[in-house]
């Protein structure tokens, strides 16, 4: 019996002996360190099947991403990679480079044009200046991990963050479709006993709102300089050039993981927060407001305001890390937070104008890209956002429906959630089977 007794203890241990090899097989995956799977794959710039047919991809993308306010990135990166050729990583920054065109055209484009329903811009400044210089800190990060994270991982923490946001989008969607079908009907019974024709307009953030009704005959479009509010603009290009500043400094002046690198990289933190804490303190104590929302209720509650602080910062890390507009993240948000569809898709855009023009900066100052594709894309992502921007316009003042830029918002993350995630699965499955490594790379070993 003793001699049974000690073979079976013997096999509990040859057992869990085994199991941690696995763990520690596991764990030298992950964190080899010296070891990086990285490599540039820029393929040649020839034109020929691959060019026509990423332009049209890319294209459709800008006029679908600028119009729902996501930039396309979700499009992008898939037909950089798959079509024209380019290694994950560097389609991630060529994306943003697409982005950035996109959102430049699309915001030239709404600087004159004015709120649907109330007397202020398309463009919500206060907004803005909440969320936009914790989008620049947040895409700070998510290019850091960019460099960090494994490609496996990327891919579940983007499938489960789009399939959501589509998901919320879509019934959001619906939800602001059937007020529209109301406000509708109501319209077609005034001209039962009206002669005059009633021209559309869209949907006011507030329908029970009598003081809205009243602001219906504004003018859609004013002069540029008429339709921009200076001062919080004003503040929004120095978080802009204060992050230049450090990036530049970063760069050219520090070895990576060197503790002046640390520095100048955190000293980005006391400009987000300064800057949105003080928008944040102003909507707190009722000094500022969202106008964009109407004349209703705009109490917030601290914690309201740390969460919305909060959401901006990731919207930027998604963006950082994935090479995607925040809009994914922003444009469910503001809808949430009652903002009208196309205040929301505009306000979404010029928040990422900026934050996609440092990504930019980021990227070739990491070597992320080749500058003559850059060029090239970007000014393709520039005319088709103009275009989608112009034709979408169009058919909502014919068809009555501003729901259909939320329905536009909700199709592009999920098609964004396909492509990328299908993308990402079939590399996952290559490597495992090259017997690639997949783990986490060194930042202070990366070499651009």
């Amino acid at each position: 019996m003793e001699y049974f007794a000690g073979l079976r203890g013997a096999g509990r241990n040859y057992t869990a002996m085994g199991e941690m090899s696995y763990l520690v097989d596991f764990a030298n995956l992950l964190f080899q360190t010296g070891e990086s799977s990285y490599e540039h794959v820029w393929p040649e710039m020839q034109f020929g099947w691959q060019i026509i047919l990423g332009s049209i991809i890319g294209f459709l993308g800008a006029a679908f991403g600028s119009v729902g306010g996501v930039g396309g990135g979700g499009i992008y990166v898939p037909m950089l990679t798959l079509i024209i050729g380019f290694d994950p990583k560097s389609s991630t920054a060529l994306s943003k480079c697409m982005i950035m065109g996109a959102a430049a055209s699309t915001v030239y484009y709404n600087l004159k044009l004015r709120h649907p329903t109330l007397d202020m811009p398309i463009i919500d400044y206060d907004l803005a200046l909440l969320i936009q210089p914790m989008l620049m800190m947040g895409i700070s990060i998510g290019v850091i991990f960019n460099v960090i994270f494994p490609d496996w991982l990327v891919t579940v923490l983007l499938i489960i963050l789009f399939f959501g946001t589509s998901t919320k989008a879509f019934f959001k969607g619906v939800e602001t479709w059937k007020k529209e079908t109301i406000l509708k009907r109501e319209r077609a019974e005034r001209l039962k006993n009206s002669v005059e024709e009633v021209e559309y307009k869209p949907l006011p953030s507030e329908p029970g709102n009598s003081s809205n009704k009243a602001k219906f005959e504004l003018d859609p479009e004013v002069p540029i300089l008429q339709n921009v509010y200076w001062k919080e603009l004003g503040l929004l290009m120095f978080v802009w050039i204060a992050f230049l500043i450090l990036q530049i400094c970063v760069k050219f002046y520090t070895t990576t993981c060197s503790p002046w690198y640390w520095v100048l990289n955190l000293l980005q933190i006391p400009v987000s927060v300064g800057v949105s804490g003080y928008e944040a303190l102003g909507l707190y104590r009722g000094k500022r407001f969202i106008a964009s929302k109407g004349a209703g209720e705009q109490s917030f509650k601290i914690h309201q305001l740390v969460l919305y602080c909060v959401m901006g910062v990731m919207a930027g890390l998604v963006g950082g890390l994935l090479g995607l507009g925040g809009g994914f993240i922003m444009g469910p948000l503001f809808l949430e937070l009652g903002i009208p569809p196309q205040v929301s898709s505009a306000t979404a855009t010029f928040a990422m104008t900026f934050s996609s023009s440092m990504s930019v900066v980021e990227y070739y100052l990491l070597n992320r890209f080749p500058v003559p594709y850059a060029v090239y894309l970007i000014v393709v992502a520039t005319i088709a956002a103009w275009i989608g921007q112009h034709f979408v316009r169009k058919l909502i003042a014919y068809l009555g429906r501003a729901s259909l830029i939320i329905f536009i918002l909700a199709f592009t993350i999920f098609v964004s959630a396909i492509s990328l995630g299908g993308v990402g699965i079939h590399n996952i499955i290559e490597k495992i089977a090259d017997h690639e490594y997949m783990g986490f790379e060194d930042l202070c070993k990366y070499q651009a």
